[in-house]
């Protein structure tokens, strides 16, 4: 349970402490917090001491999961990407923290099977000797289809559920583990949903859980609310 990020202004006073130094920012929300969505890694490789630092400021319990970068996920033709060097910029430097790559497509990029199929087969099941965790977010209303439905259970890659959002909320299941970015939080709610909303969101996770691991995120929306909604939805739960 968590949120995308850790370094946003709106948080310091609101989510973080008065007075907390920016360096003590992550090892402070991730004793708040169980998970958090590595974004950084989208606009650029992170360098594998990086990595290690990240894991050596968090709980031993604590996991992270990685937004895979724009300069492989913004091509034109995914099937002629290439994922090796971003999968070896230092991520097993995050241990047993490491849980899933979120692979995000392009908004504007609609579903072709064949494409797609060899973009999959390019996402390794392990690394070194380490298994790998992979979530595809498909934000085309193009890919709420059984085909690409297929393609990803049988590589067991999740298919990332969109909440409350303006992009398409594919929801099937196709891997050990559900992976959910929520963006739906409101300024004017303390805790970022009303608690009917909550409610809501409890009992879908409480749901999914029992078919895996659950790896939720409250990301967007009003940003400067996530924490809270991630806290309260984690206190309920």
């Amino acid at each position: 349970m968590g949120v995308g990020g850790w370094n946003f202004a709106p948080w310091r006073g609101s989510f973080y402490p008065k007075g907390l130094t920016q360096a003590k920012e992550l090892a402070y929300a991730s004793s708040k917090l169980t998970s958090i969505e590595i974004n950084s890694t989208f606009y650029g490789l992170q360098k594998p001491a990086t990595f290690q630092k990240w894991h050596d400021e968090t709980p031993d319990a604590f996991v992270f999961s990685v937004k895979a970068p724009r300069f492989v996920m913004l091509r034109k033709n995914l099937a002629e990407t290439s994922v090796d060097r971003f999968l070896g910029s230092g991520l097993l430097n995050l241990g047993d923290k490491l849980g899933p790559i979120n692979w995000q497509i392009d908004p504007a990029k609609s579903f072709d099977a064949k494409e797609i199929a060899a973009f999959l087969d390019m996402l390794p099941r392990k690394l070194e000797g380490r298994a790998l965790r992979h979530a595809i977010e498909a934000r085309h209303e193009s890919f709420d289809n059984e085909a690409f439905f297929a393609l990803a259970r049988q590589r067991e890659v999740a298919i990332v559920e969109a909440g409350d959002s303006e992009h398409p909320r594919i929801q099937a299941r196709t891997a050990p583990f559900s992976y959910l970015r929520v963006m739906g939080t409101k300024a004017n709610a303390p805790k970022g949903y009303a608690p009917a909303a909550l409610r809501r969101w409890r009992e879908h996770a409480q749901t999914l859980t029992r078919e895996g691991d659950v790896f939720f995120y409250f990301i967007s929306g009003a940003k400067e609310r996530n924490p809270q909604a991630a806290m309260a939805l984690r206190e309920m739960l």
